[in-house]
C-alpha cells in the first residue's frame, strides 16, 4: 500500500517537474519570437529611415543647385534649400505627436497583439485537445 503511494507521488512528481521544465521552455520560445518580431521591425525601421535620410539630403543638394542656378548664386541656392528643410523640421517638431509617436506606437502595439492572439488561438485550440482527450478516457 505504501509503495503505491510512494511511487504514485515520485510519478506525479517527476510529471509535475517535466510539465514546470516545458512550461518554461514554451514561455522561452514565446518571448524570443515576440523580441525577434519586435527587432525585426526596429531594423526595418531604422533601415527605412537611413534610406529615407539619404534621399532627402541627395533631394536637398539637388534643389541647392537649382535654386544657385536660378539665381546664379549657389550660396543662396544652399541656403534658401537649408532653410526649407529648417521649416520642414518645425514642422515634423509641432507635429511629431500624430504624425510620428502615434502611428509608430499603434504599430508595435498592432505587431505584439497579433502575436498574442494567436497565442491564446494555440492555446484555446490545445485546451480543446485535452479537453477531447480526457472526455474520450472517461
Amino acid at each position: 500500500m505504501e509503495d503505491n503511494f510512494s511511487n504514485y507521488f515520485n510519478q506525479t512528481g517527476k510529471v509535475a517537474k517535466d510539465y514546470l521544465e516545458t512550461r518554461l521552455d514554451l514561455i522561452k520560445l514565446q518571448a524570443a519570437g515576440k523580441l525577434s518580431k519586435a527587432l525585426g521591425l526596429f531594423f526595418s525601421l531604422i533601415l527605412a529611415f537611413l534610406l529615407f535620410f539619404f534621399v532627402i539630403v541627395f533631394l536637398g543638394m539637388v534643389v541647392g543647385f537649382w535654386i544657385g542656378e536660378m539665381t546664379h548664386s549657389n550660396t543662396i541656392g544652399f541656403s534658401c534649400s537649408a532653410g526649407l528643410f529648417v521649416f520642414l523640421l518645425a514642422i515634423i517638431l509641432v507635429f511629431r505627436k500624430p504624425l510620428i509617436q502615434t502611428p509608430l506606437s499603434n504599430l508595435l502595439i498592432t505587431e505584439l497583439l497579433s502575436e498574442m492572439n494567436t497565442d491564446e488561438d494555440e492555446d484555446l485550440v490545445s485546451k480543446k485537445e485535452e479537453e477531447e482527450e480526457a472526455y474520450e478516457q472517461l
